[in-house]
């Protein structure tokens, strides 16, 4: 029996890294395996199931073989999602037999049920209680307590030496082309208190980088009554005070975005925005019901880089959505032009059940799809390759993600885990570990990746 199922490397912008588990079983203990899909928001709800789990004395399996039941947390974004969630619990039935499903396709469970009337139980997404519950009547737990002690970080899946850190849950959007506020309801931020003290946790257990992740990085707070006006603000200012790299994901471009730029030249936070522009003509944002236009993306983009002048900016797009013209799609790519991000990502529009953007007219034929994506990708991996190539002779700082035999795998601050690019030293390398933070002169620059040695 093989490994479980991970997440396909490609460029769709919701898929989260691969899962990596750590944990010994002593004999005789329940054990269960996860396979975890979707976003890192998923990836943060598979960790706290396994903490719970593992508090209640259960060992973690990193495969089929091992494991009394597997849970599979699924993912609902498209349609191709859908399908790769159903491929993967058909996968752990045939190789394990007894699962249990949660997740956001758990919000449709007659779906699941339907293609795999064998699962154990279907919950939806961020149902612990409802999970743990399957788990105890799939799997008794038989709890030791003299060795099954919380650990004071919980289970995480992801190294030892980054973390995501959820900050809320929800989306108070209403994209036509989006379900996830239907699947994971409205904005619902975590305390302040509460978030600061998981970071603060999980930098004293080690951790280097926090990568904070929500639906709605910018709306955050947003959902309180009485509470200061952008409380993503004081938030990530406190967060930098903790002593490891910060870095923002899913940040919508809000005016008070810019008031984050100062915190980035300060040193407090990482110099990155990932932001999801998704478009740049005015008609396909107004189509997509995107909650910021695109009219001053590109003056909002000058004043950032004037201010941070470091600033490394990433975004995903959305190619052949429903109406998109040529001339539409080739402001996209002028717009890109004269943006120069340093990270793209871009996937082909799919409707997906419940959407509002299906019943949209002039859905755009596959085939001119698939050449609007390759010659948006030929554009971006273009840009990519000229602003990495100006990067060369310059010294940067670094994180050891991995190093083996062959040299050491980092990341630039311009670079998240698994979706962005790597800096690889081959020489010079051999007391590095992961974690490491150190300074590197750039030697080679490739259309995404770097080379240096170390200074």
């Amino acid at each position: 029996m093989g490994a479980m199922a991970q997440n396909p490397p490609n460029l769709r912008p919701d898929l989260a890294p691969r899962l990596v588990i750590d944990s010994p079983r002593r004999e005789g203990q329940p054990t269960i395996g996860m396979v975890s899909l979707g976003c890192p928001k998923a990836l943060v709800d598979s960790e706290r199931i396994l903490t719970r789990l593992r508090a209640e004395g259960y060992a973690i399996s990193p495969d089929y073989a091992g494991a009394d039941a597997v849970i599979v947390n699924t993912c609902g974004f498209l349609d191709s999602a859908k399908a790769e969630s159903l491929e993967a619990i058909g996968e752990a039935l045939r190789e394990n037999g007894r699962v249990i499903v949660t997740g956001c396709l758990g919000a449709e469970p007659d779906y699941i049920t339907g293609a795999h009337p064998k699962v154990l139980a279907v919950t939806g997404p961020h149902q612990y209680e409802q999970v743990l519950d399957a788990v105890h009547g799939a799997v008794p737990p038989a709890p030791d307590p003299f060795v099954d002690l919380l650990p004071a970080t919980g289970v995480r899946l992801t190294p030892r030496h980054f973390s995501y850190l959820k900050i809320s849950e929800g989306c108070n959007h209403t994209c036509r082309f989006c379900i996830i506020p239907d699947m994971r309801g409205r904005l619902a931020s975590r305390p302040e208190r509460a978030v600061l003290r998981e970071a603060e946790k999980l930098v004293e257990a080690g951790v280097r980088e926090l990568l904070v992740i929500s639906q709605d990085t910018s709306a955050y707070g947003t959902d309180w009554k009485g509470a200061v006006k952008f409380p993503i603000l004081p938030l990530a200012r406190e967060l930098g005070q903790l002593g490891a790299w910060v870095r923002l994901h899913y940040v919508y471009p809000y005016p008070h975005v810019r008031e984050l730029i100062p915190l980035m030249a300060e040193g407090l936070v990482l110099p990155y925005l990932d932001i999801p522009f998704q478009h740049a003509h005015p008609e396909v944002l107004k189509r997509m019901a995107r909650p910021a236009a695109a009219a001053r993306t590109l003056d909002e983009i000058a004043a950032w880089r004037r201010d941070c002048p470091e600033i490394a900016l990433r975004s995903t797009f959305i190619v052949g959505y429903p109406g998109e013209t040529e001339a539409e799609f080739q402001t996209l790519l002028d717009w890109l032009d004269e943006a120069q991000l340093d990270r793209v990502g871009c996937f082909q529009y799919e409707n997906v059940a419940g959407a509002r953007s299906n019943a949209l007219p002039d859905h755009v034929a596959p085939e001119l799809k698939q050449e609007r994506w390759d010659r948006f990708m030929e554009k971006a991996q273009a840009i990519s390759e000229a602003r990495l190539a100006a990067k060369v002779g310059r010294r940067i700082e670094v994180i050891v993600d991995e190093v083996d035999e062959d040299g050491a795998t980092c990341r630039t601050k311009a670079d998240a885990p698994e979706i962005d690019g790597n800096l690889f030293i081959d020489e010079g390398f051999e007391r590095l570990a992961p974690g490491d933070i150190l300074t590197v002169e750039v030697e080679e620059a490739g259309d995404y990746d770097l080379w240096g040695r170390p200074v």
